[in-house]
């Protein structure tokens, strides 16, 4: 069994690698072929460990991911099996990956709830995260501008982000100046609260809300939430009892007819955007699914390489 770091992962996987076998992993589990295992959190004395998984024999993984949480700080590890013969693959460091899947999926659910002609993104907070969503919206869309609404923003960051997206990155001073048009809004803050007014998303747009993951956390409105026609989720039993957006919603906000889970729009079981004028949204936690998938390719990468040495 080997040990695959970070800078390996980053060194055998793109963005459009991620977002294909990612694709097919939520298709698998949309009709029943892939299993998860919902996230577990135990804490003590303020350190938190956390764990999640899934099963995916249609790409020979299942495996775990396995985190701890200390003053605000992350530190992932991950290990696969594989389904044939139920022995050990790898271990891996799992920050890479963790970057790599969530902006991934954000693209997978945009392919299905957005516009086609998407040009704007409105992007609120510019951490790690947020970083790698502009980069991957703007590769999908081909985006004309980026505007960043954060607490700490610095020329020399959206500079940076506009060498890396090869478009225009615009620094703004309010919410509204951000949303004022855009027609891609992604939300990777820290945010405790709503970040802005629900009744400001201009109609026609998606949003990705990717920062919270928390029950008494949420970055979206009740507004927000009552505007959308359909609000799309990794996996309803991990997002309905960890996403505060949906927790915290006043009753009869979030309800059947309007919750879908990606794995049911990718599977074609679940329509995605009907008109160009509606607003839809994709709240995202993070499931085990992801890790497991892309682990799984990184492995195979990485295997196939080391053979044709």
């Amino acid at each position: 069994m080997r040990h695959i770091t970070d800078s390996m992962i980053d060194a055998v996987l793109r963005p459009e690698d991620a977002q294909l076998v990612l694709r097919e992993a939520f298709e698998q589990f949309g009709r029943g072929q892939a299993a998860m295992q919902a996230r577990e959190r135990t804490e003590a004395g303020g350190i938190k460990l956390s764990t999640l998984g899934a099963v995916i024999p249609g790409q020979g993984v299942a495996g775990a991911k396995v985190y701890t949480t200390l003053q605000g700080r992350f530190t992932f590890v991950i290990l696969i099996f594989s389904t044939t013969d139920g022995r050990p693959l790898a271990s891996m460091d799992a920050l890479a990956i963790t970057r790599l899947r969530t902006a991934a999926c954000s693209v997978i659910a945009a392919r299905h709830l957005a516009r086609p002609d998407c040009q704007t993104l409105a992007l609120f907070g510019a951490g790690t995260q947020g970083t790698a969503h502009a980069e991957q919206m703007a590769a999908a869309y081909g985006l004309r501008e980026i505007r960043i609404c954060d607490h700490h923003p610095t020329a020399e960051a959206a500079q940076r982000l506009a060498l890396r997206c090869h478009t225009q990155v615009r620094l703004c001073d309010c919410a509204d100046e951000a949303l004022d048009g855009a027609d891609l809004v992604v939300t990777a803050s820290r945010a405790t609260e709503p970040l802005f007014d629900g009744d400001k998303l201009p109609p026609g747009c998606f949003v990705a809300a990717i920062g919270s993951s928390l029950p008494h956390t949420r970055e979206l409105d009740d507004r927000a939430l009552a505007r959308a026609s359909r609000i799309a989720v990794e996996w309803k039993p991990q997002s309905l009892h960890e996403a505060g957006d949906l927790i915290l919603a006043a009753p009869g906000l979030v309800t059947d007819g309007k919750l879908v889970e990606l794995g049911a729009l990718v599977s074609g079981q679940a329509p995605g955007r009907q008109h160009d004028d509606e607003i839809t949204i994709y709240k995202s936690v993070g499931v085990g699914l992801e890790d497991i998938a892309l682990a799984g390719l990184a492995y195979r990468r990485l295997s196939a390489a080391s053979a044709d040495c």
